[in-house]
């Protein structure tokens, strides 16, 4: 159990405001996005093409276009129920955010088209007051932002390409405290860290005829190296040791595969994102002061995590009822990655059946305002490892994305 009090520290210091998709990657960044369940990939033309797929700005409409969007999630109570015994039975806190985001794609240049996103692509924070859960994840929480400016060419009428560069700046503070041992040892943990990294992705798109568009888009891996202050004790001794600590954990890389095609006024999107969560395999925190308490010793262990790659299907729908108003749905399957090992109260996670629904309404010709809607079902899972022997329910997420666009 005192490893995994270890574990739960890294976890807290990536991890910010959801887990309700692959872990912790946040795939609705947009109105449309959330409305088609995350399949926004192929047939993204207007300004969120610059995150989704920087290739199709080369198919937009050639003068500057901007959107703003705004999220409201909430998060369901997790419930926890313990096969040894109702004294570990927990329910973890409902949680409630808004995510803002930014994107602006700019008139044709000679063949280049040039767009700037600002997003949450990350996130996770749970909090646990039940006793037992609590030893592993109090309160935690960390602000992840990526800036991410982008560049398309067009070949011509039927492949374009584009590249951009990732910023992401994070900042992270988490608490935790519990007794660990039968015999009333207790650990408790108070930490701040923050990192700002860099990473790249690419696109292709190939539009075989105006009907049809085949987008490939690729996010690099980013390693994240974390320093930040660490307050660590125990009553073994009376011990408090404040020190500086530093870790790295990977932002993982993603690869989508989407194709879209328009019958009439129905556009259908299907989508293939593979996440290679397998870049995490172990948590091995450093500390500048040794920790020489037995006790907070287990902090300074390396815990394997051995995640795994996953993939989600996706489809999404678009029907332009009339020149004003368009309606969108989607529908996804999204796998998470830990396994049953290392499965833990910091992201207690498991397969998600994802539902949406959106509509579009265009104001005038230079003016659009979205809406989307998302509801993400957890499936129910039973987990038994070192620390954990019980079943995970009723986790859920509900999305609610408001969007204005504005051409010019």
């Amino acid at each position: 159990m005192k490893k995994r009090l270890f574990a739960v520290i890294l976890l807290s210091l990536f991890l910010e405001g959801t887990a309700f998709a692959s872990a912790y990657r946040i795939p609705e960044q947009s109105a449309d996005a959330t409305a088609k369940a995350g399949a926004h990939t192929a047939a993204a033309v207007k300004a969120d093409s610059t995150y989704y797929n920087p290739a199709n700005m080369a198919w937009a409409a050639d003068a500057w276009q901007g959107e703003i969007d705004l999220t409201y999630l909430h998060l369901t109570a997790i419930e926890y129920r313990d096969a040894r015994s109702s004294r570990f039975d927990g329910d973890s806190d409902k949680e409630n955010f808004l995510l803002p985001t930014l994107f602006i794609v700019s008139p044709d240049y000679n063949g280049f088209r040039f767009g700037f996103s600002i997003t949450e692509p990350y996130g996770l924070a749970k909090c646990w007051e039940d006793p037992f859960p609590k030893t592993f994840a109090e309160e935690f929480e960390l602000k992840v932002i990526e800036f991410n400016p982008t560049a398309a060419y067009r070949f011509n009428d039927y492949i374009s390409i584009a590249g951009g560069v990732r910023f992401l700046y994070n900042d992270a503070s988490v608490k935790s405290s519990g007794v660990v041992t039968p015999t009333g040892l207790t650990a408790t943990r108070d930490l701040e860290g923050d990192t700002t990294e860099w990473g790249y992705n690419l696109a292709l798109s190939v539009r075989p005829n105006s009907n049809s568009n085949i987008a490939v888009t690729y996010r690099s891996n980013v390693d994240l190296d974390f320093e930040g202050d660490a307050v660590l004790g125990t009553n073994l001794f009376q011990t408090t040791v404040k020190t500086d600590a530093e870790v790295t954990v990977p932002a993982p890389a993603v690869l989508t595969i989407a194709g879209a095609y328009t019958f009439d006024k129905l556009t259908v999107e299907l989508q293939w994102d593979r996440t290679f969560w397998s870049e995490y395999e172990t948590l091995d925190f450093n500390y500048d002061t040794p920790l020489m308490n037995p006790v907070l010793a287990a902090f300074d262990q390396p815990i394997p995590k051995d995640w795994d790659d996953t993939d989600a299907f996706r489809i999404g729908l678009t029907y332009q009822m009339t020149n004003v108003v368009a309606l969108m749905a989607g529908f996804a399957y999204d796998e998470n990655p830990a396994p049953d090992d290392t499965l833990g109260f910091e992201l207690p996670d498991s397969d998600a059946w994802l539902y949406s629904l959106g509509a579009r309404f265009t104001l005038n010709p230079n003016m659009e305002i979205g809406v989307g809607f998302l509801y993400d079902y957890k499936e129910e899972r039973t987990v038994t490892n070192e620390d954990i022997d019980g079943t995970f329910d009723d986790a859920a997420a509900f999305l609610l994305t408001t969007g204005f666009t504005y051409t010019f």
